[in-house]
């Protein structure tokens, strides 16, 4: 292995391991009222672009109505298996809910494939019909529009948390607002997550 790579990667071990370790320390951070002060819809929200996997530009505006769950995803992590959660709660809740995955290889470079690759991991190892985007940045100058839109307060109302790992998520209503966001291990039936689900 090329020297450099190898002082890269020692000098960064410790990063990689406190994000490992911290990634569960916030379960869930709800909005900070439980429920958004403001009635209306959040208009900036539905005009946030993204490319999906297919390479196909679209906004936010495909899903006006409905619930939205945020997740950043990886094909070689522990929470990779997650996947099928999320699926089977896609499946139950297309009528009012979405799913929308955004790979990422930020964290220990745990989504290392192209486009066609993480595709067809998906499709084939969790049967993957929820849309899937183009890989990203979910953190730093060079996030995407969605998360740059979900971790800054500014834009968003009130949260700054950036996804801890893999498998972090964030839950929009049915107005464009964010109602929380959750640890890596938070799961469908996680009683964190339903209570933000069911909360009306």
């Amino acid at each position: 292995m090329n020297p450099k790579l190898i002082f890269t990667l020692l000098m960064s071990a410790p990063a990689w391991l406190a994000s490992c370790f911290n990634a569960n320390k916030v379960a869930m951070t709800p909005h900070p009222s439980n429920t958004p002060a403001d009635t209306t819809v959040n208009e900036q929200f539905y005009q946030l672009p993204a490319v999906t996997i297919d390479g196909e530009t679209m906004t936010m505006e495909a899903y006006r109505g409905k619930k939205i769950i945020i997740l950043n995803v990886a094909s070689k992590c522990g929470y990779t298996p997650q996947y099928a959660d999320w699926q089977a709660f896609y499946d139950s809740h297309k009528d009012d809910a979405v799913v929308l995955g955004f790979p990422c290889n930020q964290f220990m470079f745990q989504e290392p494939g192209n486009a066609a690759e993480i595709e067809s991991f998906c499709q084939k190892n969790y049967g993957v019909t929820f849309p899937m985007f183009e890989k990203v940045d979910v953190k730093g100058s060079d996030a995407c529009p969605v998360y740059k839109w979900l971790t800054d307060p500014k834009q968003n109302g009130w949260n700054s948390e950036v996804p801890s790992w893999n498998f972090s998520k964030y839950l929009v209503n049915e107005k464009g607002q964010l109602i929380a966001y959750f640890a890596p291990n938070i799961k469908p039936g996680s009683p964190e997550f339903q209570a933000a689900w069911n909360k009306k």
